[in-house]
């Protein structure tokens, strides 16, 4: 073994503290950002698409003109559908991005992580964070009235 490359026996594997696989594990950090950021827009689509089906059907519904529908409340059961496996998604994506970050950080990888004792965490979880939320706060105020009367 060079001297430039140290050795660590952990308890389930060999953990070299050397360049190539301190970069291995950089471009596995990054392919775990890289997928909450995919499931944040494809939460984003999901919740915005909820949000537009509802506005576009129940709108079309209220046309003078148009025969009415045989079951009005279509629109807002097919929205919300949307809305809540956006907001499920995006939940379970933050969890599993959480999780996969411990992992990278255990005392099995101290020797190839990094310098800090502790994980970074980047923007993109307190985005999701605000867009979970957000989400909730405007299916709220989308129709409150079914809010109020627990429908």
């Amino acid at each position: 073994m060079a001297n430039s490359e140290q050795s660590i026996e952990t308890g389930r594997f060999e953990v070299k503290g050397d360049v190539p696989t301190h970069f291995a594990w950089l471009r596995t950090r990054m392919s775990i950002e890289r997928t909450l950021m995919s499931w944040v827009r494809t939460a984003t689509a999901l919740i915005g698409f909820g949000f537009t089906i509802f506005q576009f059907l129940h709108r079309f519904n209220q046309t003078p003109g148009i025969k009415p529908p045989a079951h009005p409340w279509t629109p807002w059961v097919l929205g919300l559908g949307l809305i809540g496996t956006g907001i499920v998604a995006l939940t379970i994506a933050v969890w599993e991005y959480r999780s996969l970050v411990r992992y990278l950080w255990e005392k099995d990888f101290k020797p190839i992580a990094g310098v800090d004792e502790f994980a970074h965490h980047t923007p993109i979880v307190a985005v999701s964070v605000v867009l979970t939320d957000n989400s909730k706060l405007a299916d709220f105020l989308q129709n409150p009235y079914a809010a109020r009367n627990g429908r």
